[in-house]
């Protein structure tokens, strides 16, 4: 009895995707120019069997013909199995619907010419989603797109375990960038959590990831994958501005609040330790709250000259 197959490993949230049933391996193949070679000189040679016959007069002149018929059509069936490798091309071979291995040697090569070899291209691909509308963890509707850079890495993957794996990145990155949207929020309420606004890099982290895991099992690499484009959808960018830029408001007058408390402070210590005045408590509360209007006020102060007393 044969063990179970283990489950593939998989990111939280992405689909378990089956064990491929084949891997790909180099297929036997030759170089090409000794098999063309052979193959023009067999049809040079059918040609002068066919040549020769013709010729004759005696009782040979028909096995002439039919000898120089087959050489050359051996010679045309083998020169069927030349195959013109590009770089950054391969072969995937079949025989019979049988998987027989991949041609990645570049340049002129010969395989069984009984096979068919489907050409797959292995270089570096990219490819840009359209701008997605979908709702963050908030629930605030977002507007983003991504770019993913990837390209072929098993060949026999790529052919036999999903049915176009062009239209199956296509697809699972869509998938993954909207689940990646729902999963964080375009900007984080509280300090020590993760957005997609600031926290790219970790957010591009994830999302590769979890990319990884769903392209794997069409024999798919990902080389790079990047958020181009972020934002608020329309119908409440608006309303979002304005609260980022309360938020920012918010932030200044704190900054604001801590200054200017640390220079009260410092003032009332520079005074009592110089000995300059000798101030009560009454003192120090109309001194507090004159240096904080002084210091928190939007606009310059305007002074005023008392020409009594303090308590007048």
């Amino acid at each position: 009895m044969s063990a179970a197959t283990p489950p593939a490993v998989t990111t939280a949230g992405a689909p378990e995707m089956p064990a491929p049933r084949v891997r790909e391996f180099a297929a036997h193949s030759i170089k090409g120019g000794l098999a063309l070679l052979l193959g023009l000189l067999g049809l040079l040679a059918a040609v002068a069997l066919v040549a020769g016959g013709a010729s004759l007069t005696g009782g040979g002149k028909a096995a002439l013909i039919v000898a120089g018929v087959l050489v050359g059509i051996a010679a045309l069936l083998a020169m069927a199995g030349l195959n013109m490798v590009a770089p950054g091309e391969a072969r995937v071979v079949q025989l019979f619907g049988r998987y027989r291995g991949t041609i990645r040697e570049d340049g002129l090569r010969w395989v069984n010419p009984l096979t068919s070899r489907e050409k797959i291209s292995t270089r570096v691909r990219n490819h840009e989603t359209a701008v997605l509308k979908v709702n963050d963890a908030y629930g605030n509707p977002i507007e983003l797109a991504a770019v993913v850079v990837w390209k072929v890495q098993d060949t026999a993957q790529a052919s036999f375990e999903v049915d176009n794996y062009l239209e199956f990145v296509s697809t699972q990155t869509e998938a993954a960038v909207r689940h990646i949207a729902i999963e964080y929020p375009y900007d984080a309420h509280d300090e020590g959590g993760l957005s997609l606004r600031g926290n790219a890099e970790e957010i591009t982290e994830k999302l590769a990831v979890e990319l990884h895991a769903r392209v794997e099992a069409a024999g798919v690499r990902i080389i790079e994958s990047r958020f181009t484009h972020l934002a608020y959808a329309p119908e409440i960018a608006s309303a979002m501005l304005q609260r980022q830029q309360a938020g920012a408001v918010v932030a200044a007058r704190r900054e604001i609040v801590d200054g200017a408390v640390g220079m009260v402070e410092a003032a009332l210590a520079r005074i009592a330790e110089q000995d300059i005045v000798e101030l009560d408590e009454e003192r120090k509360a109309a001194m507090v709250s004159n240096l904080m209007v002084v210091l928190c006020g939007d606009r310059a102060p305007q002074p005023v000259l008392n020409t009594g007393t303090l308590y007048q």
